[in-house]
């Protein structure tokens, strides 16, 4: 299936590591320019170097979009290494913050620093590139959010409330871009399976007494945490898939929509 994204330019914030590591590697394998995003120069660098050495087109870019001065930064750059066009814009970026309603840590400051990563970086990075891809008729937008937008518990509800902002954000904006050729949608995860959870759980393994093979620890993982029908935890590179299908001519009628990919663990109708 041609997806229509070669030669394509798109920017995937917070790709240094992780999922978007993973959506950068997978749109370079489909032919686009891929501008891998770090909060740091140096933390995009690596992902951007393997990617041309496997024969892809990738561009470094720097800057906290936690901020507005390194918002502006990182779309400079960005702009100047695409030449002006950036048609795909992938909201990757975003960090779970730990905490619970009552604790001492959870308190504005923790609330008012988890949008920013969250909300705010998005808002910023939407803002200052979505002009150019109106002015040509065609873009593509795609939030990465998680199923606890819809489907919250107690634990962490700044980050959860966050996530639900980026998911109603998503709404609000593919109304304001209607007939323009831009499309703007949310992918919401369950767990996957990163190098730093794969970590957490094998350290939760020894800890428990669950053995080192990876099998077995994920069926702990599933029993005990978030399980789900597949009985197992998604990987990167399924996530990826999604984001990037999502970013293609073959998905021009999907739109403003937030899809679940937790192998059915929400267990809920929407």
């Amino acid at each position: 299936m041609d997806l229509g994204i070669s030669g394509k330019t798109v920017l995937v914030t917070g790709s240094s590591r992780g999922t978007g590591e993973a959506i950068a590697h997978g749109f370079a394998a489909e032919g686009a320019h891929v501008l891998v995003h770090g909060l740091a120069l140096d933390d995009a660098e690596p992902v951007a170097a393997a990617i041309v050495e496997a024969g892809g087109k990738a561009s470094a870019i720097g800057g906290d979009i936690t901020t507005e001065a390194g918002s502006e930064t990182a779309a400079d750059d960005a702009l100047a290494a695409a030449e002006g066009r950036i048609d795909i814009l992938i909201n990757n970026y975003g960090t779970g913050e730990r905490g619970f309603w009552f604790d001492a840590k959870t308190g504005s400051d923790a609330w008012i620093d988890v949008y920013q990563k969250n909300v705010l970086s998005a808002m910023r990075m939407i803002r200052k590139l979505t002009p150019q891809m109106k002015a040509r008729g065609w873009g593509r937008i795609v939030q990465l959010g998680t199923i606890g937008s819809t489907m919250p518990n107690a634990r962490m509800p700044h980050y959860y409330a966050s996530k639900g902002a980026l998911a109603n954000m998503t709404v609000s904006l593919m109304l304001e871009l209607a007939e323009t050729g831009i499309t703007v949608n949310t992918v919401s995860p369950g767990l996957i399976k990163t190098r730093e959870v794969e970590a957490m759980y094998r350290k939760q393994a020894a800890e428990r007494g669950w053995g080192d093979d990876w099998s077995e620890i994920e069926r702990h993982v599933m029993r005990e945490f978030m399980g789900n029908p597949t009985g197992r935890i998604a990987l990167t590179s399924e996530v990826a898939d999604l984001v990037i299908f999502l970013a293609s001519d073959r998905a021009a009628m999907i739109n403003g929509t937030n899809i679940r990919i937790d192998g059915g663990g929400a267990r809920m109708v929407s």
